[in-house]
């Protein structure tokens, strides 16, 4: 995989299309991701106490990471990902500004 947690991108389909945040969470054998702010949905909780009520929590679930994008530090676009080797060292550079991730 080549988004890694912290990255800043861009979801490009799904019902939450065009909107960016931050990776909390990966899961690379799922090829899943969760994303700041992006697929939460609503679920129940029970009570935990006798004589407390339930309550609805909305909690982010994750995306393929095919429906997200890297974004582009320079131009805040969406982009690609490529490697480079600078000083012996292997980094991942955005494709549209050459700059380094």
């Amino acid at each position: 995989m080549k988004i890694k947690k912290g990255d800043n991108v861009i979801v490009i389909s799904g019902k939450d299309k065009g909107k960016t945040g931050k990776i909390l969470k990966v899961f690379p054998k799922l090829e899943k991701l969760v994303v700041e702010g992006v697929n939460i949905v609503k679920r129940r909780r029970k009570p935990r106490k006798e004589g407390a009520k339930g309550q609805t929590v909305e909690v982010t679930m994750p995306i393929h990471v095919s429906n997200a994008m890297l974004v582009d530090p320079e131009s805040g676009k969406r982009t690609r990902i490529g490697k480079k080797i600078v000083d012996g060292v292997t980094v991942r550079i955005a494709k549209k500004s050459g700059k380094v991730v």
